[in-house]
């Protein structure tokens, strides 16, 4: 059996996970994202823009967005307990302004709005360093084989998947 672990702790895992796995996240955010928080349900996040980030605009790409979109809403699932987080059946940005440029700070709030024994409900709020409203996203997610690969909301990570630190 894994360990079990607080809330922001096993978000953290979560994500350490995506980066040590995924072939996109670990190339697109690598170390310029990090989770600041995590209850049940709501995990706040800040992205560090990069270059990388940007489009031919120098401005954060749509396609970053998106991206922390679903990144975003998979976290919140794993909010819930969850360390498998499902698979995206539906996915929806709307973009209100210029998220930022090289050298800003990018604030992600995403939220697990609902989740069931088949599907989950997630909106990610972005946020430039005005405060001001940038994007809202959501992000549907099919849960049903994460609740059958775990014993309900645990928050215990699997046997040998690395643990995040308590202190970034």
């Amino acid at each position: 059996m894994g360990t079990k672990l607080p809330v922001q702790r096993f978000v953290r895992s979560v994500l350490k996970s995506f980066m040590a796995e995924s072939g996109l996240e670990p190339r697109l955010f690598g170390p310029h994202l990090r989770v600041t928080s995590a209850s049940k349900g709501v995990v706040n996040m800040e992205l560090d823009i990069v270059k990388d980030h940007t489009n031919r605009l120098k401005i954060i790409h749509g396609g970053t967005i998106a991206s922390l979109t679903d990144l975003g809403g998979s976290l919140a699932v794993a909010s819930e307990g969850l360390y498998a987080t499902g698979v995206s059946t539906d996915l929806n940005v709307t973009y209100l302004k210029s998220g930022g440029k090289v050298g800003d700070k990018l604030s992600i709030r995403a939220e697990c709005d609902k989740i069931g024994k088949t599907l989950a409900y997630t909106k990610v709020t972005f946020t430039n360093g005005g405060g001001e409203l940038v994007a809202r996203g959501s992000h549907t997610k099919y849960v049903q084989q994460a609740w059958t690969a775990s014993d309900g909301p645990s928050y215990v990570t699997p046997e040998g998947a690395e643990i995040a630190d308590e202190v970034d």
